[in-house]
């Protein structure tokens, strides 16, 4: 049987927002989501939330989301909305294809915390204090080697 699911909420994106902070929780940052939530539906999961809603207004609650912590707040796509049956635990049995990876990934959000963390503590060199990188071979030079050799 070869039939097409409609899509469930056409002209929206989903995206996942993961949280790995020891400022927040995924219940604070649920709240902060909720707070300027507008017209996006919001499900909270054990890694963060979900957001689906047209695309301006999702990007807008997870502008709203990473003020709070940004080097301990990722986001991601995700190419199905929640409950579709396509995807959804409910209608698959078990974990949902794909869990495993949130799982894997959540192990070295840390790591890139730290190199956020770092990269945000770091004073820029000033213009004349950067290393200067030595100039390639001109090709001027570079020719007349080519025909020394030839």
């Amino acid at each position: 049987m070869n039939w097409v699911i409609p899509p469930l909420y056409a002209g929206t994106i989903t995206k996942y927002v993961f949280v790995e902070s020891y400022k927040a929780t995924p219940d604070d940052i649920a709240a902060r989501a909720y707070e300027v939530s507008g017209e996006v539906m919001i499900k909270e999961t054990c890694f963060g939330l979900q957001i689906t809603g047209k695309e301006e207004e999702v990007e807008r609650v997870i502008a709203h989301i990473r003020e709070f912590d940004p080097a301990h707040i990722y986001v991601k796509d995700r190419g199905f909305p929640p409950g579709d049956p396509r995807r959804c635990r409910a209608n698959l049995g078990g974990a949902r294809p794909g869990y495993f990876g949130h799982e894997y990934e959540m192990g070295f959000i840390r790591r890139i915390a730290v190199g956020l963390e770092r990269l945000e503590e770091s004073v820029p060199v000033a213009g004349d204090e950067r290393k200067k990188v030595p100039e390639g071979l001109p090709v001027k030079r570079l020719m007349e080697l080519i025909e020394q050799e030839a």
